[in-house]
């Protein structure tokens, strides 16, 4: 014998605005809890080599921008002053990468690259993107 259920559904409305409230708030507390570090940035384009290989370790850097301008440890100096510093810091051993951007003056990057040879680092390499 089969019984017939009267179950009725009821219709209602589903409120959203405590689902809106509590993303709200996860979206604040996402945001005061990171954290925001902006680190001044070289603008360097980096040219194009097939054969290029990547170097291990910690090396010395030396970036060439497009306008001539020559960055050590994120500040602009002269190559007199280029000369300086890395008379005091280089070691014969220590690795030194010329990072020049493509559009840069080949005898700006010959330069450093021959005061780097003059001062003893024996180990100069120039950075590409693969």
């Amino acid at each position: 014998m089969k019984f017939k259920r009267h179950i009725e559904l009821a219709k209602g409305r589903l409120d959203i605005a405590p689902l809106v409230d509590v993303i709200f708030l996860l979206i604040i507390f996402f945001m005061l809890t990171s954290t925001f570090v902006l680190q001044p940035v070289i603008k360097v384009k980096l040219p194009k080599a097939v054969t290029s290989e990547a170097l291990e370790g910690k090396n010395l850097v030396i970036e060439i921008t497009a306008e001539g301008k020559i960055y050590f440890d994120n500040k602009v100096i002269s190559l007199s002053k280029l000369k300086e510093e890395l008379a005091n810091i280089a070691d014969g051993d220590k690795p030194l990468l010329i990072k020049a951007d493509e559009k840069a003056s080949l005898g700006k990057v010959v330069e450093v690259w021959d005061l780097c040879r003059d001062i003893g680092i024996s180990q100069v390499s120039i950075a590409t993107k693969p």
